[in-house]
């Protein structure tokens, strides 16, 4: 079962006007976007997502709510582009949940986990060419080292690189249990008494697979772009590059730069169009970890538009 993470705090964070158009960019399973749809009476809503399961799913879930929705099933990289086509060139409010969906997760046929054994693909599109199953099998070690330390910030990279390297000089590696099997031989005892020790390694593979930092940059800046006044961008992330990419564009958006305030004045073209809700942080509350422990590593920054 899938559990939308920080729902409430997301949805009250949008300050959702019922005449309004907003974004859910990751719609998923559709769990924020049902809370938006039931307060936009008047309003539209439109939510993306690459993966057709999650489309056919919200679908149906969201047409039992209200008819004042459209689902693009495209990456949200295209959040202009989509929204062009029916003449939206602003909205109200955009949200961004950028957590791999439980059900993803706990489908083992996507090969996303590394809890159960399956065919190694991690595409949220099923469409696109690239799976985990190329990256382990095609890249060369110094490219390999590179992910798992850019995207999983694995000290053990050179190690568990170089053994990849070696394990398919005999024979492909096909599985998802290969794959852990190979890094659990790579990592000393310590490591894998602390956390599961493919959990980097899965992490910065899905990253490369999905080009999922890429993308985060190209659909915020979009979604910056065509907030109106008031509107507001809420995301949600779940791992440390990911917050520092939203952290750091909103920090760009949101403050004169050092040059700019030596100057007597600060011309209007310079002026921040953001402003930084939340300065610090939100995160999940200790009764919603309870509840759902994929919700622990969640982190929220919210921005307004002047």
């Amino acid at each position: 079962m899938h559990i939308s993470v920080l729902l409430k705090e997301s949805i009250n964070a949008l300050e959702i006007k019922e005449d309004g158009i907003y974004v859910d960019c990751t719609l998923g399973y559709g769990g924020h976007s049902s809370e938006i749809l039931k307060r936009i009476t008047k309003g539209f809503l439109y939510c993306f997502d690459q993966d057709i399961e999650a489309v056919n799913y919200s679908d149906n879930l969201l047409k039992k709510i209200s008819n004042n929705y459209k689902i693009i099933n495209n990456n949200f990289e295209y959040l202009q582009d989509e929204l062009k086509k029916d003449n939206v060139f602003k909205v109200d409010g955009i949200l961004f949940d950028l957590g791999v969906s439980s059900k993803q997760l706990d489908d083992r046929e996507r090969g996303f986990s590394y809890h159960d054994d399956a065919t190694l693909d991690m595409r949220m599109n099923q469409k696109d060419s690239l799976t985990a199953r190329d990256v382990v099998n095609n890249y060369n070690y110094k490219e390999l080292v590179s992910i798992f330390y850019k995207y999983g910030e694995e000290k053990y990279s050179p190690r568990i690189a170089s053994n990849i390297v070696k394990y398919r000089e005999k024979k492909t590696i096909e599985t998802t249990k290969e794959l852990v099997d190979i890094i659990k031989k790579s990592v000393p005892i310590k490591a894998k008494k602390e956390k599961h020790p493919a959990r980097k390694v899965f992490q910065a593979i899905r990253i490369e697979v999905n080009r999922e930092l890429e993308v985060l940059e190209k659909g915020l800046r979009q979604a910056i772009d065509m907030l109106n006044p008031g509107g507001i961008i809420c995301v949600i992330t779940f791992h440390s590059l990911e917050d520092r990419i939203v952290k750091n564009i909103f920090k760009e958006y949101s403050e004169v730069s050092n040059e700019l305030k030596k100057l007597p004045f600060i011309p209007k073209t310079y002026e921040p169009i953001l402003t930084v809700v939340n300065k610090k942080v939100l995160i999940p509350s200790i009764e919603e970890i309870d509840n759902n422990k994929r919700s622990r590593s969640a982190k929220m920054r919210i921005v307004k538009r002047k």
